[in-house]
């Protein structure tokens, strides 16, 4: 029998059913078909998600669904990784400022800032089930056993129930396995020779490190003199905990997975500590950890989304973002190739790129960690290697400038490097290595645009079932997208060049918007690091001039002055 869809999915994890949801969602006439070979539930390895996913369950409608189960909420992490064996915390929202709150709750307030530590054998049917309940039609125990195409084209899938689909678009979400990637013979970059084993289980009755509010909590990442472990709340009483070490190492050893994992586990004391009344629920595992990029991730008829695209180290615990954003914003594309508003080719493109971009960030980022952990004693001339093929055997200048090559802003306007915001980038200097870091705006008060070289040019942003044509700015590998708060700051350039006057035209906007307090004080922030971010990827410079007051640190409470003992506004 043949089946005809408008697009079919291969696997229905994440990835599957978010790009299922968010198409049926926008575009209620299309025919969406998700295609998984197991049954759900089932267990998965990647439970530790991002605030960057939040308002993607939200728009897919999902959220409070999510919500309801009571999973952990993950406010940031407990590490044990950089200079010493000192604990410090990567924080959110900080653990003073979380209020207690009954739940569920609703996707507002402090929980806009916080994520999800997920049980993914519940967390992915709760997905699919809502990707089904939108219209999807969704065939579990239903595998592609072949892949027809001709050219670049996909022609048909032969299912393993005997059925055959095609479709116009097909969208692959099939993981590692990577189905579409392995038949049509795409070929794989690995950026870097970081190549790791993971080995972990799921344990009963293990105590939370940190409890805070209702259900607030901290994931452990606890470093060892050869790896690293994860230890990861899922529910009251389950937890996800896992050992990450190079294959190298574990070859070198001799050992069977199961007892380097269980040395590790009694070696770190607080993680011993944790477990000590802990039961495990023998459902050991392992698997390869090994950091790629597809070389493509759009063909004639096809996507890439999620893992079977690329996947990047876990140190960062970016795994289901880089999915749940990758499957968005091919829904979004596969919408508007239906409507036919944009030239399919510029589309396939702009997809492409953006998920090439943020692999290759992230993989840069793991080996920046694994290069900056001290506590790898066992491994010196391991991370030595990975130091010198990615770039990073540096002095602190130079680290920072190692950082800074990509610039500050993204093409969806966030501003920072990899998953952290500009200020988190700064405060690796004080846990991970010495980076000499420059402040710019203490530094600079009279400032001018710079758009000196740049080229003009057409970005996409996705979201809300459509893409977005939007004018950037592009200069040696940086983009500047005229949208949110640029296109004010740059009225607010052409009209003062003080930095004091610019600041206090931003104020006035702040003072002026429609928002409600805690908006403002959000516009606000926005608005800063996005000058900052500027200055620091060139597209404003900087001088300075003795006639005009600088911001400096305000001594007494903290906070920002004027060297003129003025202060700065307020955003009320």
């Amino acid at each position: 029998m043949q089946r005809e869809f408008d697009v079919a999915i291969i696997g229905g994890g994440p990835a599957g059913s978010t790009a299922g949801a968010l198409v049926k969602k926008y575009d209620k006439a299309a025919k969406v078909a998700i295609f998984e070979r197991e049954v759900f539930p089932r267990d998965h390895v990647g439970e530790s998600q991002l605030p960057a996913i939040g308002p993607i369950l939200e728009e897919m409608g999902v959220w409070d669904k999510v919500e309801a189960v009571n999973f952990p909420i993950k406010i940031g992490a407990t590490f044990r990784w950089g200079k010493t064996r000192d604990l410090w915390d990567f924080q959110f929202i900080e653990k003073e400022r979380f209020v207690e709150q009954q739940r569920p709750s609703k996707y507002e307030g402090q929980r806009l800032l916080t994520a999800f530590q997920v049980d993914r054998a519940i967390y992915d049917k709760i997905l699919l089930d809502h990707a089904e309940e939108l219209g999807c039609e969704v065939f579990q125990g239903c595998g592609v056993a072949k892949v027809n195409f001709e050219g670049d084209s996909v022609e048909s899938l032969e299912l393993s129930d005997g059925t055959t689909a095609r479709a116009g678009c097909i969208i692959d979400c099939s993981g590692h396995v990577g189905i579409l990637r392995r038949t049509l013979g795409i070929e794989i970059e690995q950026p870097t020779s970081l190549q790791n084993v993971a080995f972990w289980d799921y344990w009963q009755n293990a105590e939370w490190a940190t409890e805070i509010g209702v259900g607030g909590t901290f994931v452990q990442v606890m470093s060892l003199g050869y790896g690293w472990i994860w230890f990861i709340p899922l529910g009251p009483t389950r937890t996800s905990v896992g050992l990450i070490i190079p294959a190298s190492y574990y070859k070198k050893t001799g050992q069977r997975p199961e007892d380097l994992y269980a040395k590790a586990l009694k070696e770190d004391e607080r993680i011993a500590y944790l477990m000590r009344n802990a039961k495990s629920e023998g459902k050991f595992a392992t698997t390869k950890d090994w950091s790629f990029v597809s070389k493509r991730h759009a063909g004639a008829n096809w996507f890439l989304a999620g893992e079977a695209g690329g996947f990047a180290d876990p140190i960062l615990a970016a795994g289901l973002t880089i999915t749940h954003v990758s499957a968005k914003e091919a829904a979004c594309t596969a919408i508007e190739l239906r409507r036919g508003r944009f030239d399919p080719d510029w589309l396939k493109q702009q997809y492409e790129a953006r998920q090439h971009k943020r692999l290759r960030n992230h993989i840069r980022f793991a080996d920046f960690w694994y290069t900056s952990n001290g506590q790898f004693q066992d491994l010196q001339d391991f991370t030595s290697v990975l130091a010198k093929e990615s770039g990073l055997d540096l002095d602190p200048k130079e680290a920072w400038r190692w950082i800074a090559q990509g610039g500050f802003i993204d093409e969806d306007l966030r501003f920072g490097a990899g998953v952290y915001t500009l200020e988190t980038v700064k405060n690796f200097r004080h846990y991970l290595r010495d980076l000499e870091v420059d402040s710019v705006l203490e530094q600079y008060n009279v400032v001018h645009l710079n758009l000196d070289g740049a080229e003009k040019v057409k970005r996409a942003v996705y979201g809300y079932g459509e893409v977005q044509e939007v004018e950037a700015y592009e200069r040696d590998g940086k983009i500047l997208p005229l949208t949110h708060v640029i296109p004010p700051i740059f009225a607010m350039l052409q009209a003062d060049s003080t930095l004091q006057g610019v600041i206090n035209k931003m104020f006035e906007m702040v003072h002026h918007s429609p928002f409600d307090q805690g908006q403002k004080n959000l516009l606000l922030q926005t608005s800063f690091t996005a000058l900052e971010s500027m200055l620091r990827d060139g597209w404003i410079k900087g001088s300075f001039d003795t006639r005009y007051p600088r911001i400096k640190t305000n001594d007494v409470g903290g906070g920002l002055a004027w060297s003129d003992e003025t202060t700065l506004g307020s955003a009320k």
